[in-house]
């Protein structure tokens, strides 16, 4: 018996060292499952909309600066910068040894193709006002980009992290709104072996990277219908990391022997909105707007009175388990000191929303619990919607529905995919409310543009809303050098769009993602902002021995 048993043990470890060397050979591939409930829009960085594809955009594809977990800037593409005494000319000096994903060399007239592609493809959301101040950008034959401003800025890098560069031997053909992009050649420290929408996209490491190289060789990041599936996931060991979960969660994970929570301050920061529906008549796209809001959400009156009917802090014990604060701008806290953080909020006070309903001339007549418009042609009956892979939506709808049903208002509930959605939102301003959110840049000039004039024809503007002032704010900030006159201005510009009831913001969330720490380790988890699956982290993490 003894001999027998011995025999098993060795056949065992036998078969166990096959097994890890691939059983000719070769050893297994380190492979990182994520689970996420999302799924890219588009692997077209120009047409892109969701946070899901710029994560991947990250991974894939180089840009001229890298965002660092403290926020600062480092030169990515480049290996080095010379700026006029203008401030007008930025030369970058290229590295010469990147190559994409094909083998080809990347040079200057791949970045000058990209930069000059995002400024002039139309339909493109927001790639284009990265590059408003270019007055032109060159390639010389020292392979250098000579970027030559209209304007002196005062957020070059900002302007250029997000502009993934794509390679003009493959785009050049292409019509760049409507090119797929399913092969995704980059440059990165991954790339692409596979993507199925709405299942899973698969990437696999660079080994020809100029910079630092993944210590894993695949990443896969696996779509799950729901909440509930996406942490069984991670404790059955099916995903090795999870970047969203419901804060409900989080105390059973956190008891898990091999799952470490993590929770910090986004790595973009997040603002959570509740989008209402502004759009006028003689502001409705001529093309693509439908502009079928409900007109009483055009008074100021009704947005008012929805803002002192919602309880902010109850969303957030509920919803969040605490772990967010009430929201005031669009901009979010995380911003720093762009965010303006003497904004007092409105109260939350039903009595008060109540009565600014019946000043208003909003009033049930008929006794159903309803008001109607002061004409009388319509009862305030407002469809609400949100992403159908959003955690912490449908409960923050249920909670709205009882604190404005309180003054008077219904509701009607619908979760839309993610592409539905956006088909409704904007330009076609077909919806009354919607429940969303923005990941925001360093800088607060995207977020801003959000609500200019100019954005509602183009798809960004997700309110409709159109201020003269604000829109000479906008420019003027965005050309501001000197630092604390341009915070007044950008302070200013959230102060307009607060008086005038442009967005509820519900609250500021704190990312929380978890991960197998019997699996890997590495995670960078000590700075103040969280992105486990951002490429800082992701070029370091390696399995545990």
């Amino acid at each position: 018996m003894k001999v027998k048993y011995t025999f098993v043990i060795i056949l065992t470890i036998l078969a166990l060292v096959l097994s890890a060397c691939g059983g000719l050979g070769q050893s297994t591939p380190v492979v990182m499952r994520v689970g996420w409930q999302g799924s890219p829009d588009t692997l077209n960085p120009g047409a892109a909309v969701l946070s899901e594809a710029y994560t991947i955009f990250g991974l894939v594809y180089d840009t001229m600066y890298q965002l660092q977990l403290d926020g600062s800037f480092k030169l990515s593409l480049a290996e080095s910068l010379t700026v006029s005494d203008d401030s007008l000319t930025y030369t970058y000096k290229i590295r010469d040894d990147v190559k994409w994903h094909d083998g080809q060399p990347l040079t200057a007239e791949d970045i000058v193709f990209t930069y000059d592609l995002y400024a002039t493809t139309d339909g493109y959301p927001w790639m284009g006002d990265y590059t408003y101040y270019f007055e032109s950008v060159e390639a010389t034959a020292n392979n250098e980009v000579v970027i030559t401003l209209s304007e002196a800025i005062p957020n070059i890098d900002a302007q250029l992290v997000f502009l993934y560069v794509l390679p003009k031997h493959i785009w050049e053909n292409e019509d760049g709104y409507e090119f797929e992009n399913t092969a995704m050649i980059g440059s990165g420290a991954f790339k692409m072996v596979e993507y199925k929408p709405n299942e899973f996209v698969h990437l696999a490491s660079n080994t020809d990277y100029f910079g630092d190289k993944p210590k894993i060789d695949e990443v896969i990041f696996q779509t799950f219908e729901n909440s509930d599936a996406l942490v069984q996931a991670i404790k059955t060991g099916q995903v090795d990391m999870i970047t969203e979960m419901p804060n409900t969660a989080v105390e059973t994970l956190r008891a898990e022997a091999n799952v470490e929570v993590v929770a910090g301050a986004p790595f973009a920061p997040g603002v959570t909105d509740i989008i209402i529906n502004q759009v006028t008549p003689e502001n409705c796209p001529p093309d693509d707007g439908v502009c079928s809001g409900h007109p009483a959400l055009l008074d100021r009156n009704v947005r008012l009175a929805m803002a002192h009917a919602t309880d902010k802090q109850k969303i957030i014990d509920v919803v969040l388990l605490g772990l967010g604060t009430p929201g005031t701008a669009l901009l979010p806290d995380g911003l720093g000191i762009w965010y303006n953080s003497s904004l007092k909020d409105y109260a939350f006070d039903t009595a008060q929303a109540n009565q600014i309903l019946d000043d208003a001339g909003y009033a049930d007549t008929d006794g159903n619990g309803v008001r109607e418009m002061p004409d009388g042609s319509r009862d305030l009956t407002f469809r609400i919607s949100w992403p159908s892979d959003s955690i912490d939506s449908p409960r923050m709808a249920e909670l709205l529905s009882e604190m404005w049903g309180a003054i008077g208002i219904k509701l009607e509930a619908q979760a839309l995919d993610a592409d539905a959605l956006t088909a409704v939102c904007c330009p076609a301003f077909d919806f009354d409310i919607i429940l969303w959110g923005w990941g925001s840049d360093p800088d607060p000039n995207l977020l801003l543009s959000v609500m200019t004039t100019d954005e509602i024809p183009t798809g960004s503007s997700e309110t409709g809303y159109s201020n003269p002032e604000f829109d000479a704010l906008y420019l003027e900030q965005a050309v501001e050098l000197d630092q604390q006159r341009r915070v007044d201005l950008v302070w200013q510009m959230q102060e307009i769009v607060h008086n005038d009831v442009v967005y509820i913001i519900p609250f500021y969330s704190q990312n929380v993602q978890a991960y197998r720490s019997d699996r890997f380790t590495g995670f960078i988890t000590d700075q103040p902002k969280v992105e486990l699956s951002d490429i800082t982290s992701l070029i370091l993490v390696e399995p545990v021995q």
